[in-house]
């Protein structure tokens, strides 16, 4: 294997939200696995309505509120906000957490991934909905600092 293989394997992890794989070939195993990162910006939210245009969700939070932080994915897969359908989710409206939370997890390629909060405070809004698709970068919850 040389280094344009590696590129290759690389470039298919960024791809495809992989942050490890494991290679075996020719009785020799490569493991390549991404070192974490701050998680990236979350897309700039739609203002909100002017009054007379129809009045904001009970609840709803400005997403300009310089006292929120975003959890965002970082990786593609599938939304889940519990364990397990029977079970309670990891984070409702109104729970406290801390950086190491976990909040909910996302499933890519059959590996269910963990994620976490990554600040302290009080979650005050849920963006994804549970089961559905999320991209890179999504936002998936608002959080008032503490």
């Amino acid at each position: 294997m040389d280094v344009k293989d590696l590129k290759k394997i690389v470039s298919l992890m960024n791809e495809n939200g992989l942050v490890e794989i494991e290679i075996e070939e020719e009785g020799k195993r490569l493991r390549l696995r991404k070192a974490e990162s701050p998680a990236p910006a979350a897309p700039a939210a739609p203002p909100l309505p002017a009054a007379g245009e129809g009045a904001a969700a009970p609840g709803a939070v400005p997403a300009t509120d310089p006292g929120l932080h975003t959890i965002t994915a970082p990786m593609v897969g599938t939304f889940y906000r519990s364990p397990s359908p029977e079970a309670e989710s990891y984070a409702d409206i109104g729970t406290t957490v801390t950086a190491e939370s976990v909040v909910c997890i996302l499933e890519a390629m059959k590996v269910m991934n963990e994620i976490k909060a990554d600040c302290s405070g009080e979650i005050v809004k849920v963006c994804a909905q549970n089961g559905e698709a999320v991209e890179y970068g999504q936002a998936l919850f608002l959080v008032r600092r503490a």
